[in-house]
Parts: structure tokens; C-alpha cells; sequence
């Protein structure tokens, strides 16, 4: 049996020789994150149906959580927008109590996960999988924010594909111009800001060519979601528009900690959250996991551990319950964020924790004129950038097999249900795969005469590719009586149960026969698997493969 995985957080390496510079580098990082991760912790919760205040304490308590004891560097952690469609889902259908169960019995199952060495197997779900339920999302969360994008007067959106299409369709005499206004300058902000600033744009080329504007050029340095919500917050209450506010939906944020909250855990409530527990749990892992192969990728550093970003990942969600939060995960814009800020350590998603505390104890009064729809732009931005739309382009290039799965995974995410749409795409993962594998092996005849029959295989011989011995048992039972029956198995390299069975159903044909089979070249696998369960001692002769030189 293999041995539990120890619980050591990365942090505990990191803070090796850790000296001031680093920790300079971190702070700066950890403060520009945590302002990033303000509207997005709002936006987030809003467009789950929840109040802004989960959103923002799930990104400080699980953002320390993560940072202090998972298995990556740089890696930030909190709500993400992967969980959107999952969460609005769960407080339709169980409430907020039953989101509260789901996620804290999800965070026992993550941690069981990497507890267990389960991390490892995250990376087997297929790629065309993951970007299908990835677009698929991204589609829901655009149609999600379409209320508050357009402002219509809708009292509560449906959770289902065909539900917001007919809802929104029906409320388009409601448009109002000024939510409209809000969201399309929010979008066409995120889009030209940072090329604004960028290095090569004839903008930032003129500027730097002046004398006497470093304060201007010290506003390059300012996230772009921050300059949105606060400008077009100004903007909107200067000019007195009338749109709907956090203020005019939630009221205001409270400045001081969250009340302590108590789910009802029975076991009648876990057995009804089943599915949603592992929705929550299997794309947390995911998301989290990428996210930390992302970071891997551009911090240049140790590579992350798989099985204590899990188990960081599984305490988080299961804390974050009793302060009314939501499930949180690995977040790859505001890690890029914290790696491009120049993090060296968790150090910087602890600062960003406390960030974003200091901010909401602090300010939070001034939230509550926010409108709506400068967040549902920022979601709508955060949606076109989580799609990754050119695959769509490129699915020529690719597999018949390979665009069946993320087709078929992208339409059921839309229509009908992620968990419904993971399970689909790993079964078609597995159904084709069997059936690729099975189309790998062959069996090539030598010499097919009365007396004598020679054969090669080639490939692996298993359950889904043993009718391909059925040729060779029909040429066995067309020979003369004592038929004599030699097969080559140096290019057999893998043999199942399944597979032995068929070997001995043409074993036993060959002994109705009166003849012999002799199997020779056997690779170590399919010799041991003969070995152990007596096949050998049946047959007339056999030899394994000859060491290479």
C-alpha cells in the first residue's frame, strides 16, 4: 500500500533564506493582487446569487489558506468564475444552506484526494474535455450577466441554458440605456487599458518622450479592473444615472468580520448534495491544478506538489463555510497577476489576503455605489478571456475523436448540466480511447496452411480488441486434425484477463484438434500474467522474449 502523503506546505521551503528584497517583492505583489481581486470577488458572488460579502470573505480566508499551506509558490487562490454556473445552480435548487454542506463536504473530499495521492490523476482528463466545459462555462457566465449588463427589470435569472435565453428575450422592452452605457465602456476599458500602457503603443511612446508626467505614467501600474470600478462608479453617481447599485439590491457591505455560521450537516442533506459535492470538488481540482501548471510554466521555479495544493485547496473549503463563503479554487488571472508583480513566495497571497481585508474594513461604506453593471462588464470581459474560442478554429486540425469530445462536452455544459457534461466527455474519453487501442492491435497471418498456421501479434491484446483472434480460431478450426499452431508475440505488448481468456479459447480449439500451440518472444508483462494464472503449463511450448544486446 502506498504511503499518505505528508502535509508540508511549500511556504515551509520558501521561507529559506528568505531575506528583505524578497519580501519587498512580495509585499508589493501581494497589495497590486488583492486590489485586482476586489471587483472579481463581488462580481463573482453577485453573479452566483449571493451576497457581495461572500465573495470577498472567501477570497481572504481562503486566499491566506491557500497561499499559507498549498503546494505552489505563486499561486492565488479564491473565487473563481469557473464556480458561477455550479454555485447560482446549487442556491436555486438546495438554497444557501445547501451550498454551505456542498462546499465544506467538498473541501473534505479535496483534501482526501490529496491526502490519498490523487492528485496525479487530475492530469488524466483529457484537454478536449477541459476546454469544452471551460467554453461551455464561459457561455453561461456571458449569458448570466446579460440582466444586469442590459439592466432589465428581471426579478430572478433561471440557472438553465433555454431559461435565460426565454427570460431575457422577454424582457428587452426594459433595456435600459444607461446599464448598456456602463457595461460597454466597462468591456472597451478592459480591453484598451493595458494596450494602452503597453510598451510598444504610440501613447506610452509620446508620454515617455515628456518631461514632468511621472504621476501620469505611475497610473500604467494600476489594474485595469480597479480603473473601470472606480471611474465609471464616479461617473455614474456624478451624473446621477439611474441604474441599479450594490447599495440598491444588497444594501450596504458591512465593515467588520463575518458572523460565524453553522451548516446543517445531517445526513439526509449530504445524501441529496452528492452531485453538487462533486461537481464542486472534481472542478476545483481541476481549475487549481491547471492553475498551477500555468504557474509553473511562467514562474520558472520548483514545480508545484499536486497532492498539497489539494489538501491546501480541501481546508479552504472547508473553513470557508462557516463564515457564509463560497468555493473557492486556484484563480490563473490574479496568480499571472502575483508572477508577473514579481512573487517569490506564498508570502504575496497572504498580503493579498490581508489586503483585501484592510480594504474591506476599511472602505466597504463605498461599495454599495458600484453599479451592477460595471461588474457584469468585468464579467463579461473575465467570461471572453476564460474561453479559449480559436480551438474552435483549429478543430479541422484535429481528430475525429478529438472533436466529438469537446463538441459534445461543450454543448452538454450550455444545454444542460457541467456535471452531466464531465461525465459525458470521460466516458467518450474512455470509449475511444478503448476503441483506438483496440484498432492498434492486429494479428498477421505467416503461414495459413492445413497442417501448420504461424501468426505474429502485434499491439495489446485486451478487452476491447480480442475479436481480432476470432479470424485466427476460424483458420484453427478449418485445419487438418493435429494442426500445428506457432505465434510470435515479440510486438505483444500488453495483455489483459480478457485478453488471456481469448488465448485459451484458441487454445482450447487447437486441443479439439489433437495439435499444439507454442507461444514464443513473450514480453515480461503478458509472461508474468501467463505465469501467475497456470496458462503456461498448458501450452506445448513457449519462450521469452531474448534480452536486447
Amino acid at each position: 500500500m502506498r504511503a499518505l502523503h505528508p502535509f508540508r506546505p511549500r511556504l515551509l521551503d520558501d521561507l529559506r533564506a528568505y531575506d528583505r528584497a524578497r519580501l519587498m517583492r512580495d509585499i508589493g505583489a501581494g497589495v497590486t493582487v488583492g486590489v485586482v481581486a476586489l471587483p472579481l470577488a463581488m462580481a463573482f458572488a453577485i453573479a452566483s446569487g449571493l451576497q457581495p460579502t461572500a465573495g470577498l470573505w472567501t477570497a481572504i480566508i481562503a486566499g491566506f489558506i491557500i497561499a499559507a499551506f498549498g503546494g505552489t509558490s505563486v499561486q492565488i487562490g479564491g473565487p473563481a468564475g469557473a464556480f458561477i454556473v455550479i454555485v447560482y445552480g446549487i442556491v436555486e435548487r438546495h438554497g444557501v444552506g445547501g451550498l454551505l454542506v456542498s462546499t465544506f463536504c467538498a473541501g473534505l473530499l479535496l483534501f482526501a484526494m490529496g491526502w490519498l495521492r490523487l492528485g496525479v490523476l487530475v492530469r488524466f482528463v483529457p484537454v478536449s474535455v477541459v476546454i469544452g466545459f471551460t467554453n461551455g462555462i464561459a457561455v453561461l457566465i456571458g449569458l448570466s450577466q446579460l440582466r444586469d449588463a442590459l439592466g432589465l427589470q428581471v426579478a430572478k435569472m433561471p440557472a438553465d441554458f433555454f431559461g435565460i435565453l426565454h427570460t431575457v428575450g422577454g424582457a428587452l422592452s426594459t433595456v435600459n440605456p444607461y446599464s448598456v452605457a456602463l457595461a460597454g465602456l466597462c468591456v472597451l476599458g478592459l480591453f484598451v487599458w493595458p494596450r494602452l500602457w503597453a510598451t510598444d503603443s504610440a501613447f506610452r511612446q509620446r508620454l515617455d518622450a515628456l518631461e514632468g508626467v511621472s504621476a501620469l505614467r505611475a497610473t500604467s501600474r494600476l489594474p485595469a479592473p480597479v480603473v473601470a470600478l472606480v471611474t465609471l462608479s464616479l461617473l455614474a453617481w456624478a451624473l446621477q444615472w439611474p441604474v441599479d447599485t450594490i447599495g440598491s439590491r444588497f444594501g450596504s457591505i458591512p465593515q467588520g468580520l463575518p458572523a460565524l455560521v453553522w451548516p446543517d450537516v445531517s445526513w439526509q442533506t449530504v445524501r441529496q448534495l452528492v452531485t453538487p459535492t462533486l461537481t464542486i470538488a472534481l472542478l476545483g481540482a481541476i481549475e487549481s491544478l491547471l492553475c498551477a501548471r500555468v504557474a509553473d510554466q511562467l514562474h520558472g521555479g520548483r514545480k508545484h506538489d499536486p497532492n498539497q495544493e489539494l489538501m491546501a485547496q480541501g481546508i479552504a473549503n472547508a473553513v470557508v463555510p462557516f463564515i457564509g463563503g463560497m468555493p473557492a479554487t486556484g484563480t490563473i488571472a490574479r496568480t499571472v497577476t502575483n508572477i508577473r508583480g514579481g512573487a517569490t513566495s506564498g508570502v504575496a497571497g497572504m498580503v493579498h489576503a490581508a489586503t483585501l481585508a484592510a480594504i474591506v474594513l476599511l472602505a466597504a461604506p463605498l461599495a454599495r455605489h458600484v453599479p451592477l453593471a460595471v461588474l457584469a462588464g468585468i464579467l463579461l470581459f473575465v467570461a471572453w478571456n476564460m474561453g479559449e474560442w480559436r480551438e474552435f478554429a483549429r478543430l479541422k486540425h484535429f481528430s475525429h475523436h478529438y472533436r466529438l469530445m469537446l463538441l459534445s462536452t461543450f454543448a452538454v455544459t450550455v444545454i444542460f448540466d457541467l456535471t452531466v457534461a464531465v461525465e459525458l466527455g470521460l466516458v467518450l474519453a474512455v470509449v475511444l480511447f478503448v476503441r483506438r487501442q483496440s484498432s492498434l492491435f492486429r494479428v498477421t497471418l505467416h503461414r495459413a496452411d492445413p497442417q501448420r498456421i504461424e501468426a505474429e501479434l502485434y499491439g495489446s491484446l485486451f478487452f476491447g480488441a480480442v475479436t481480432k483472434l476470432d479470424a485466427l480460431i476460424q483458420a484453427v478450426e478449418a485445419a487438418d486434425a493435429g494442426v500445428q499452431v506457432r505465434l510470435d508475440a515479440r510486438h505483444l505488448m500488453l495483455l489483459d484477463t480478457t485478453g488471456l481468456d481469448a488465448l485459451s479459447s484458441l487454445h482450447d480449439a487447437i486441443e479439439r484438434r489433437g495439435g499444439r500451440l507454442v507461444i514464443d518472444h513473450l514480453h515480461e508483462q503478458p509472461l508474468s500474467l501467463m505465469r501467475r494464472t497456470g496458462f503456461l503449463s498448458r501450452l506445448a511450448g513457449w519462450s521469452p522474449l531474448p534480452p536486447a544486446a
